[in-house]
């Protein structure tokens, strides 16, 4: 009997038996149980003996990790910048290009209308030379010039301005010492421009520069002419 005690002494106390009761229906109320969570078992780790236990992120992975998704945010944010930037330079010029495309239309339709009512113009003007533009007729005429003044007609052509080819055309030449250049001296029909547009050319006489003779002075005692010319008496 003595020994057998001995050996139960050395073991130590023994582990108590624990018994699980898996059993999916429960035997005194008849329902299912729900299922048991599972009890994670920790992995062994030779070297240390123990039980290995996971870490978690540190703190500088973190901070690396927000610093990353800040970069990535600012880039994305300078891409979508400089797009926004870009399309708004399209649409400024698209705006302009379509605002002078339109007073192009605009200005075109107005030279237009303008450019056939010059022959009336001329029809007003020599009336009034032949005094035949008077009363009523008159007002009228006064009216138009005004109108097509104030929508930007502008006429040109007059005596004693300087020839210019680009808007006047010569259809006389001539030559006086009294002008210091080509200068217009006739005007045969009035010219007229529409803003930057010349709508017709003035028809006009030119006049140029032409030198004065040298004076000849007259011989003095006995000397003959500069051109070498001797009278010949008159033979009977």
């Amino acid at each position: 009997m003595t020994p057998r005690h001995s050996e139960a002494e050395g073991r130590g106390p023994e582990e108590p038996v624990v018994v699980r009761d898996r059993r999916r229906v429960d035997p005194q109320t008849g329902e299912v149980r729900p299922p048991a969570p599972e009890t994670p078992v920790p992995e062994y780790n030779p070297a240390d003996g123990a039980p290995a236990q996971h870490a978690g992120p540190s703190l500088g992975d973190s901070v690396d990790d927000a610093v990353s998704v800040a970069s990535d945010v600012e880039k994305q944010l300078a891409e979508r910048t400089a797009d926004l930037q870009r399309l708004q330079a399209e649409y400024a010029n698209y705006r302009k290009r379509v605002d002078r495309d339109r007073e192009g239309v605009v200005l075109n339709a107005k030279a237009s209308v303008v450019g056939d009512l010059l022959p009336l113009l001329d029809d007003l003007e020599r009336a009034e030379q032949h005094g035949d533009l008077t009363g009523a007729f008159k007002a009228v005429g006064d009216k138009l010039v005004s109108g097509l003044q104030r929508a930007g007609l502008e006429s040109f052509g007059t005596e004693g301005e300087p020839f210019d080819p680009s808007v006047h055309e010569a259809v006389q030449h001539n030559t006086s010492p009294d002008v210091a250049g080509p200068t217009v001296t006739v005007v045969m029909r009035r010219g007229y421009r529409f803003g930057d547009r010349v709508l017709r050319a003035a028809l006009v006489g030119v006049t140029d520069h032409e030198p004065a003779a040298a004076p000849v002075d007259p011989p003095v005692g006995g000397e003959l002419p500069l051109d070498g010319s001797i009278d010949e008496p008159n033979q009977q």
